[in-house]
């Protein structure tokens, strides 16, 4: 595997949503999720790493060193077995093996790091045996990401729809068709920001330069293989990266996503369309030492 990364990155994703539920929350009947006192629209950071994640799976097919360890339908002290398996630990000697071997910790930490590519990026909780005296440990990892935020207040819709296929023969009987309903946003431009820590990559987790760059391609393209007809037509628009040139930084985070503007258009009263929108980057507002790229 190549050497960690050695410079900090900051990013910005737009992406938009048509007609369609981007991310449901299960408190408001799956209804698309809104900050109730602005009525802007959110997307958990959860939810984005999912996609994420089902995209480098997609991907790498469980080649060596890209597995994913939060999958569905995978227990984790599935995945955690892995590293006692490899290290020939026994879990019921692990108290006495942890006093012969100071390093016992480290190495399944680094197992685990080396071998899953998300734990590698976003880190991981992998303190899952109770009962043990030596787990899989938590790491923290370089790449984080925020809750997106709608550009402007959302409308959330319950659109009804009619089922023509019937349950029972009892209901056959009775009736034709049954009704439903199905909640969508009929257009939202959606901003994430996120933060790629150089510093814990080289310490802890060894994201390296390739990792990044298959965490970019991740991005732009984790709506493609995603869509549902609940979804309805969603697409990353930009991805926005910055390039400081050192591992700690040169500037705060703050002030590079500031120098980039989303605004809607002053002839648009109801954006339903990605070209609704002007994106800006204020270039002055950048340090010379900080690289913008606009991936998308």
């Amino acid at each position: 595997m190549s050497e960690a990364i050695k410079n900090r990155y900051e990013f910005v994703v737009l992406f938009d949503v048509e007609n369609g539920n981007p991310n449901g929350d299960p408190d408001a009947g799956n209804m698309p999720r809104i900050d109730p006192e602005s009525g802007y629209g959110l997307v958990t950071d959860v939810c984005l790493k999912r996609k994420i994640r089902n995209y480098i799976e997609m991907l790498k097919e469980g080649e060596e060193g890209y597995q994913i360890y939060i999958k569905e339908n995978v227990p984790l002290n599935r995945s955690d077995n892995l590293a006692y398996k490899h290290l020939g630990i026994d879990e019921k000697k692990t108290k006495d093996l942890k006093k012969n071997d100071p390093e016992a910790d480290k190495k399944i930490r680094d197992f685990m790091c080396k071998n899953f590519f998300d734990i590698r990026t976003f880190g991981a909780v992998m303190t899952t045996f109770v009962k043990a005296a030596l787990n899989c440990g938590q790491v923290r990892g370089p790449v984080q990401l925020g809750f997106a935020r709608s550009i402007d207040p959302i409308i959330s819709q319950e659109v009804a729809i009619t089922r023509v296929a019937i349950t029972t023969e009892k209901d056959a009987e009775a009736k034709r068709n049954e009704m439903g309903r199905k909640s969508i946003v009929p257009y939202g431009l959606y901003r994430a920001e996120g933060y790629v820590s150089a510093n814990l990559a080289r310490k802890v987790t060894g994201f390296s330069e390739e990792d990044l760059e298959l965490l970019w391609d991740a991005i732009i393209n984790m709506f493609e293989h995603d869509h549902s007809a609940a979804r309805g037509k969603m697409a990353v628009r930009e991805l926005i990266v910055f390039k400081h040139s050192k591992e700690l930084g040169d500037c705060p985070s703050y002030k590079l996503f500031d120098a980039v503007e989303v605004s809607r258009k002053e002839d648009v009263v109801y954006p339903r369309k990605y070209q609704d929108y002007d994106v800006t980057i204020y270039g002055e507002k950048i340090p010379e030492t900080v690289e913008v790229i606009r991936k998308l």
